[in-house]
C-alpha cells in the first residue's frame, strides 16, 4: 500500500511538472507576439498616415511573427491583384522567438526549486514544444483573416522544426551539453562549430566592407524609400532584422555560388550574370556592379578558406593522439556538418520577394552548403592531417651548453654601524665642538730655548758663543719658525753642527770660567 501511494504521488507530481512546462511554452509564444505587437503598434501609431486600423496593426504583428520562424507569408494586396509569397525571413527577429523557447526549456529541467518534481528531458521537450505551438496555431487561424496570411506548407514545415530545435539546444544546455562518446564525432562537431562561426563572422566583414564602400548609394536609397520621421525609423529598424541575413549572402557570396538577385541574374566573385532585378533598398546598394569581377570581388574568397583552416586546425588538435584515418573521418564530419547548418542558415535568408522574376532571391540552399562541404573536404582535410602531423613530431634533443664559469665572490660590505652607536656619537663629538659665542683658543707659543745645549746658558755661555768665529744663533732655530708644531707630539731636538777644525769643541755642563781661561787660545 506504501509503494502504490509513493508511485501515484510521484506519477502526479510529474504530471503536475508536465502541465506547468506546458503552459510555461505557451507563455513564451504570447511574449513573443507580445513584443513584436507592442512595435508595430508604436509605429502605427506614429504614423501620420495609417493604412489600416489597429487591426491591420494586430494582423500585421501576426505574420512578422510567423515569418520570423520561417513561415512564408501571402500578399494579397499586390498592385496586379495576384498573391505574390514574401519568404525572406529577417533574421534578427528569429533571435527573439528562438531564445524564448530556449530559456523555457532549459529552466523546465533546471528549476530553482530542486526539491520540486521535474520532468524528463523528452517530456520537458514534448511539453514546452507542445504549448508553444498550440499558440502557434490559433496565431496562424489569426493570421489568415489579414493582409499578410500564413503560406499552410511552410507552415507545417518550418514552424515545428524551430520550435523542436530551440527546445532541444535548452535541454541539451539544461543536461550539461552532453556529446557523443566516440572523440571523432565530438570533434567534428567542434571542427563544425569553429568553421560556422568563423565563416559567419567573415560574411559581416565583407558585408560591412560593401556598405562602407557603397555608402552614397546606400544613403540615396535609405532618403529616397523614407520621408517622414517615422517612416525612417521603421526603415532603420528593418534594415538592422536583415543585417544577419547580409552576413549570409556574404558568405555564400564568397563561398563561390553566389546570390541570386532575381531569375536568370547570379551574382558571383567572377562576375554578375544576366539582368538583376533589384528593388530599390539600402542594403541591396551593397551589391557587387554589373560585369567582370576584379580583385575585390576574388578576395571574397579568403572567408571561406580561413574558416576551413579553422575547422581542420580544432580537428587536428582534437584527434591529435589518434590515428591519422580517426582525424579523416572527423575532418570529413565536420565538413558535412559546416555544409548542413550553412544550407539551412542560406535556405533561411534567402526566399521569394514576390511574383515572376523575384521568386528566387539569395542564396541557394543546396549549392551553398555543397560549397562548404567542398570547402571542407580540400582545405579542412589536409590541415587536420597536418596539424595531427606537427603536434606528433619528436623535438630533437638540443646540445648541452658549456657551463659558465662561476663568478668570483663579492667581497662582504663593511658592517654598517649600529644606529644606537651612532646616536652615542653625536652628544660627544656635540661636546667637543666649541660653543657658539665662546672665547677662542689662546695661540700656541713656540720654545725657542735651545734643546741640547744646557752647557751654554750659564752666566758667559752666550758671550762665549759671540767670541767664536762662524757661529750662526740662527742655526739653533727650528727650520720653520712660522708654524708651531703640533701639540700631539714634542719636537724633534735639532742636531748640533759639526765642530771646526780651528774651534774649540763645546764643554761639558758645568765647566767654570777659570777652566776656560787656561785654554791654549787665550795663551798670548
Amino acid at each position: 500500500m506504501t509503494h502504490l501511494t509513493e508511485h501515484s504521488l510521484v506519477q502526479g507530481g510529474r504530471s503536475a511538472a508536465f502541465a506547468t512546462a506546458c503552459v510555461r511554452g505557451g507563455v513564451a509564444a504570447g511574449l513573443g507576439v507580445g513584443a513584436l505587437a507592442v512595435l508595430v503598434i508604436v509605429a502605427w501609431i506614429s504614423s501620420p498616415f495609417p493604412d489600416s486600423g489597429a487591426g491591420g496593426a494586430l494582423h500585421l504583428a501576426a505574420g512578422l511573427w510567423l515569418l520570423a520562424h520561417g513561415v512564408e507569408l501571402v500578399r494579397t494586396d499586390t498592385l496586379g491583384g495576384l498573391p505574390a509569397p514574401l519568404g525572406i525571413v529577417p533574421l534578427l527577429t528569429t533571435a527573439l522567438p528562438v531564445w524564448l523557447v530556449f530559456r523555457t526549456a532549459r529552466s523546465t529541467l533546471d528549476p530553482a526549486d530542486e526539491t520540486g518534481p521535474r520532468p524528463s528531458p523528452a517530456g520537458a521537450l514534448g511539453a514546452v514544444s507542445g504549448g508553444y505551438l498550440l499558440v502557434a496555431a490559433v496565431i496562424v487561424v489569426y493570421s489568415e483573416s489579414g493582409p499578410l496570411p500564413a503560406d499552410l506548407v511552410t507552415a507545417g514545415l518550418w514552424l515545428p522544426g524551430v520550435v523542436l530545435g530551440a527546445a532541444g539546444a535548452g535541454v541539451w544546455t539544461a543536461l550539461g551539453r552532453p556529446l557523443p562518446g566516440r572523440e571523432e564525432a565530438a570533434a567534428a562537431l567542434r571542427g563544425a562549430a569553429a568553421g560556422l562561426v568563423t565563416l559567419l563572422a567573415g560574411g559581416a566583414v565583407l558585408a560591412g566592407t560593401a556598405l562602407v564602400w557603397h555608402a552614397g548609394a546606400a544613403r540615396a536609397s535609405y532618403e529616397g524609400i523614407a520621408g517622414e520621421w517615422s517612416g525612417r525609423v521603421a526603415l532603420a529598424l528593418l534594415v538592422l532584422a536583415l543585417l544577419p541575413n547580409a552576413a549570409v549572402w556574404a558568405a555564400a557570396y564568397g563561398l563561390g555560388p553566389g546570390v541570386a538577385l532575381g531569375t536568370g541574374a547570379l551574382a558571383t566573385p567572377l562576375g554578375l550574370v544576366g539582368d538583376p532585378a533589384v528593388p530599390p533598398f539600402p542594403l541591396l546598394a551593397a551589391l557587387p556592379p554589373e560585369g567582370r569581377g576584379g580583385w575585390p570581388q576574388w578576395a571574397a574568397a579568403a572567408v571561406p578558406l580561413v574558416a576551413a583552416v579553422v575547422l581542420g586546425r580544432s580537428v587536428g588538435r582534437a584527434t591529435g593522439t589518434g590515428r591519422a584515418r580517426e582525424t579523416a573521418l572527423a575532418a570529413l564530419g565536420a565538413a558535412w556538418a559546416s555544409g548542413a547548418a550553412v544550407a539551412v542558415l542560406a535556405g533561411a535568408a534567402g526566399g521569394p520577394l514576390g511574383s515572376g522574376r523575384l521568386l528566387a532571391f539569395g542564396p541557394v540552399w543546396w549549392q551553398a552548403g555543397a560549397a562548404a562541404v567542398l570547402w571542407g573536404v580540400a582545405v579542412g582535410l589536409p590541415t587536420a592531417l597536418a596539424v595531427r602531423a606537427w603536434g606528433r613530431r619528436v623535438p630533437r634533443p638540443k646540445p648541452p651548453k658549456p657551463p659558465k664559469p662561476p663568478k668570483p665572490p663579492k667581497p662582504p660590505k663593511p658592517p654598517k654601524q649600529p644606529k644606537a652607536a651612532r646616536t652615542a656619537e653625536a652628544p660627544a663629538l656635540a661636546a667637543t665642538a666649541p660653543a657658539p659665542g665662546a672665547a677662542a683658543p689662546a695661540p700656541p707659543v713656540f720654545d725657542f730655548s735651545l734643546n741640547g745645549l744646557d752647557g751654554l746658558n750659564g752666566p758667559s755661555g752666550l758671550a762665549d758663543l759671540d767670541d767664536d768665529e762662524g757661529y750662526v744663533p740662527y742655526d739653533y732655530l727650528p727650520a720653520s719658525w712660522e708654524t708651531a708644531p703640533t701639540p700631539s707630539m714634542p719636537p724633534a731636538p735639532r742636531p748640533a753642527p759639526a765642530p771646526r777644525a780651528d774651534t774649540e769643541p763645546p764643554r761639558p755642563s758645568g765647566t767654570t770660567g777659570a777652566e776656560r781661561e787656561a785654554t791654549p787660545k787665550d795663551t798670548p
